[in-house]
């Protein structure tokens, strides 16, 4: 799983173009999540979500996926789940300091994002994970947010 995240991050440009796409497929696909439910429909699609971000990125299905904005690389990999950068323990190997075999995530993150087309998203601040969100579909959620439609427990929605 390691070497093919690793893999992956290399590669970010085409992960970039191929989300984008899916992206758009989801998308158009809202008028059906929405007749079916978005709830009904979280439990299959999270299922098919972590099987595919799973094996490429070894995500770890937060709920709260910023692959686009960290160079595909899942920050929650960090052993200290650093979400907006290093913790400034990174070896001068650029090898992580709680695991010293393991490259930083955080170096992978900036390389993968100086391929990507919009590699400046990386310099932003994402938010804190909401871990009730944890291995329900960012999928769902992000054409969710796209379509303007409240998530569940919202004061919308």
């Amino acid at each position: 799983m390691y070497s093919v995240r690793r893999w992956a991050s290399r590669h970010a440009r085409f992960f970039e173009a191929v989300y984008n796409g899916f992206e758009a497929v989801l998308t158009s696909l809202h008028p059906l999540f929405r007749r079916i439910g978005y709830a009904r429909m979280d439990k299959p699609v999270a299922a098919v979500e972590k099987l595919v971000k799973g094996f490429l990125f070894d995500t770890k299905m937060c709920g709260s996926c910023t692959l686009g904005a960290t160079g595909m690389v899942c920050p929650m990999n960090c052993p200290k789940s650093m979400r907006n950068g290093p913790c400034g323990g990174v070896r001068s190997n650029g090898h992580c300091e709680i695991k010293p075999e393991m490259p930083c995530v955080w170096v992978d993150a900036f390389a993968g994002s100086r391929l990507m087309r919009d590699g400046d998203r990386i310099q932003g601040i994402q938010a804190m994970v909401d871990h009730r969100l944890q291995g329900s579909s960012s999928w769902l959620r992000e054409v969710r947010r796209k379509k303007g439609v409240p998530e569940i427990g919202d004061a919308a929605g």
